[in-house]
């Protein structure tokens, strides 16, 4: 072997060695001063998993850095540039990692001023020696409707509760009042106008919770408007006289509407049955029809005291009232509005409102109208399937 490949032979067994060396050092560096790397691969099948899961999912690692998020976490808001943006689940997982016991708690999200905040169930668990797994569902639309239900047994007890203690108090002066004719008729009459607000808030009662238990109709049938707009003025056609009103079929005639019959009744029935209670004496309401390429708008027009523009946007809700002092005197029930939007849900259609406050007010409700096989009947039983 010559000197020359001899030296190159040495060269190569000193390089070899000393990287060796350097290598160990490294290694054992390493071991000792660990440093936060570049994020590590997940486990087999985890990624997998989190890509079908419709709950929110991360998965974090011992650096507190967001190494997968599942799409619904992304868009809940939960990360923010590969951390966790949720300071309670952020500590939750810190408390896992440490412990390795499965967590679960409820959080509050505060959002943007005037914005509700968001409920959510979290989970957390280990998924590996440095890895944790949090699954987040959003509770948010189960504690508004646990709270809408709440409101509503509250209400209902205290509406039932005023007529049916007048009704009690009116028959007790009836008794004491025997030896008084005018006494008893005028305390009669009275009993009959409770018993008459009673009756028609029980009625509302019933048909708000069909409506609220009722599938979107998968079967609407024709609806011929002239007869609903007609049908709704007779109903209301002795209120309207005791207070001079009348009441006026305008717009086009000779439609038909898709829907069920009694539900849009009951809507256009309401409809001016309010514009009748809330008019002065002498003025004019007017029912009419405009049909459009798919719809038909259903009117209601009054001369009467109008709502509050701080109002509109809470009129539809159940036994909401603009002015609660004149619902004893109207006979109102608060629900008349909610069995409306209601319906117009059902049908897959709007309803909206104009108001001016000592100018009136136009309730607007829009439903579908076109041959059976339009859209509305196929959103209605995509909607029920």
């Amino acid at each position: 072997m010559s000197p020359t490949t001899q030296a190159l032979l040495f060269a190569l067994l000193g390089a070899v060695l000393g990287g060796g060396v350097v290598l160990a050092w490294r290694v054992s560096e390493s071991q000792t001063h660990p440093k936060a790397g570049p994020p590590g691969p997940l486990p087999p099948g985890v990624a997998a998993v989190l890509s079908v899961l419709r709950s929110s999912a991360l998965v974090v690692d011992a650096s507190d850095e967001v190494l997968k998020a599942s799409a619904p976490a992304i868009a809940m808001g939960l990360v923010r540039e590969r951390r966790i943006a949720v300071r309670e689940l952020e500590d939750l997982v810190q408390q896992v990692r440490r412990d390795g016991q499965i967590r679960e708690t409820e959080v509050v999200m505060r959002r943007a001023p005037g914005v509700p905040p968001r409920y959510v169930t979290a989970r957390v668990a280990p998924l590996s020696s440095t890895l944790v797994l949090a699954l987040v569902e959003d509770r948010t639309r189960e504690r508004r409707v646990e709270s809408i239900r709440r409101d509503f047994v509250a209400n209902v007890s205290h509406e039932l509760k005023t007529p049916i203690g007048a009704i009690r108090l009116l028959s007790d002066a009836v008794i004491d009042a025997a030896d008084d004719p005018e006494a008893v008729q005028r305390f009669a009459g009275r009993m009959h106008t409770e018993s008459e607000r009673l009756s028609r808030l029980v009625q509302q009662i019933i048909e708000l919770s069909r409506l609220q238990g009722d599938d979107p109709l998968d079967e609407p049938v024709a609806v011929e408007v002239d007869t609903i707009i007609s049908r709704a003025i007779d109903e209301n056609l002795t209120d309207a006289n005791a207070k001079s009103i009348t009441l006026v079929h305008n717009g086009e005639h000779d439609l038909t509407l898709l829907g069920n019959r009694e539900q849009v009744a009951v809507a256009i029935g309401n409809l001016v049955a309010n514009a009748v209670a809330y008019s002065p004496e002498g003025s004019t309401v007017v029912v009419s029809a405009k049909p459009g390429d798919t719809t038909v708008d259903l009117s209601v027009t009054d001369q009467g005291i109008g709502i509050p523009a701080t109002e509109i946007d809470r009129i539809f809700e159940r036994f909401y009232r603009v002015d609660p002092a004149r619902h004893r005197s109207t006979g109102g029930t608060g629900l008349g509005l909610s069995i409306v939007k209601h319906v117009a849900a059902s049908h897959g259609g709007d309803v909206r409102v104009w108001s001016v406050e000592g100018q009136g007010s136009t309730f607007t409700l829009t439903l579908p109208r076109k041959s059976p096989t339009s859209n509305f009947e196929t959103r209605a039983v995509e909607a029920h399937s």
